[in-house]
């Protein structure tokens, strides 16, 4: 799993609607590989301990202010110093027009500035949730994401056990396809993945015996869906006799991937199974205990309350 990556600088400017002050040579290939941005107000004021020259620097009212009480030589010092750092991009929010102190040293050093009438800390909020969800660790696993009763439901099982047959079903049922056979999980943050299908196969399953098809098409775009959190993972099996399955589902199982814990269930499939419903019940259950309300630990409660009342009758006998 390559847990580096990256965004084009172009990307993000074309993705929040910047507008180009000025470009450099480069800023077609100029990658962006750090979700953290910087507002360079202690940077300006000549404090660069701990300064990361890979960040995106965000200006705002705040260090307009604080430049505007220099002369114009002071303010080509400080921008100096800060240009000199060969920074990725200055983005000068609010509108705010751009110091020809600021414009003379992005041109010296070839800096590409960024204009936005949003306010600095809307752009902040913004950006960096951009940049998560385009940086965020990735990794494709063999399955079939589907969308349940707004639960994202990650289909496991080795391949012809009956998985893209069941999303089939799920459809016709109302519910919706994210990916089939490959899917691309991203970690947003520390508590949430989010699965999408590979471009190329993107709304395509596969079933044996009739081939590939087009599920949109088929069915319309409400069928499927770009990209869901995936909420549970189902590992589907044949049925092993004389194998030992969980019938209460009082023990909580759970998978790692990337890092987030995921409700983990199997699910062994025989004929007469109706594997479809099984999915539904399953995903509707994981909801419920979202919510507070977990069926098998109540069932529990009941069981062991009703013999703590049969042994204290028999005490009493």
């Amino acid at each position: 799993m390559d847990q580096s990556h990256s965004v084009k600088l172009k990307t993000i400017a074309e993705q929040l609607h910047f507008q180009i002050v000025r470009e450099s040579a480069d800023y077609e290939k100029i990658e962006i590989n750090n979700a953290n941005l910087n507002r360079p107000g202690l940077l300006l004021a000549g404090f660069f301990d701990y300064f990361d020259d890979d960040r995106i620097q965000l200006m705002g009212l705040i260090e307009t202010a604080y430049l505007q009480q220099f002369t114009p030589e002071e303010r080509l010092v400080r921008f100096e110093n800060l240009m000199a750092k060969k920074i990725p991009a200055l983005i000068i929010c609010h509108d705010v027009e751009t110091m020809p102190e600021c414009l003379e040293m992005a041109e010296k050093y070839d800096i590409t500035l960024f204009k936005t009438n949003t306010d600095t800390s809307e752009l902040m909020a913004n950006l960096i949730g951009f940049l998560r969800e385009q940086l965020a660790p990735r990794i494709t696993r063999h399955g079939v994401l589907v969308e349940i009763y707004g639960e994202g439901v990650l289909l496991l099982g080795e391949s012809g056990v009956g998985k893209s047959e069941a999303a089939i079903e799920l459809v016709k049922r109302g519910h919706r396809l994210i990916a089939d056979d490959a899917v691309e999980i991203k970690r947003i943050d520390s508590r949430t993945l989010q699965g999408t299908a590979p471009e190329l196969i993107r709304y395509y399953i596969e079933l044996r015996g009739i081939g590939v098809i087009d599920l949109r098409r088929i069915f319309g775009s409400g069928a499927v869906k770009l990209s869901e959190k995936i909420d549970l993972v189902i590992n589907i099996e044949t049925w092993q006799e004389g194998m030992t399955y969980d019938r209460l589902g009082a023990n909580e199982q759970y998978t790692n991937i990337l890092g987030v814990d995921v409700p983990f269930l199997t699910i062994p499939i025989k004929p007469g199974r109706n594997l479809a419903v099984i999915l539904e019940v399953a995903a509707m259950n994981n909801r419920q205990k979202k919510m507070g309300y977990n069926s098998a630990k109540e069932f529990t409660d009941r069981i062991n309350h009703h013999f703590e009342q049969q042994m204290a009758g028999g005490m009493i006998d």
